[in-house]
């Protein structure tokens, strides 16, 4: 799932679909994915859900606006796996 090519592929193709009007409509919206607050659109990155590395792809559907503290958070977790954080966290409450 690490082989460089692919991720060389697969990040280009997001660089491609950042300049797409799909992106900036998400962007312009300046919501959070993960968070849902509002943000103005240079306040948000490009988020993989499933991290390249553990075999996400550059698609429409894997790809949403993030702040910057989500996605620097997020790390290489999937969604699944950040639920699961969220609900041990609080259960240690």
């Amino acid at each position: 799932m690490t082989d460089p090519a692919r991720i060389r592929r697969e990040r280009d193709k997001a660089a491609k679909l950042k300049k797409s009007q799909w992106w900036h409509r998400l962007v312009n919206r300046g919501i959070c994915h993960y968070c849902e607050k509002k943000f103005s659109p240079s306040e948000l990155t490009m988020d993989h859900v499933v991290p390249l590395a553990r075999g996400g792809s550059s698609t429409q559907g894997n790809l949403v606006p993030a702040c910057r503290e989500c996605n620097r958070d997020k790390k290489l977790e999937t969604p699944v796996e950040l639920i699961l954080k969220r609900e041990e966290r609080s259960n240690d409450e």
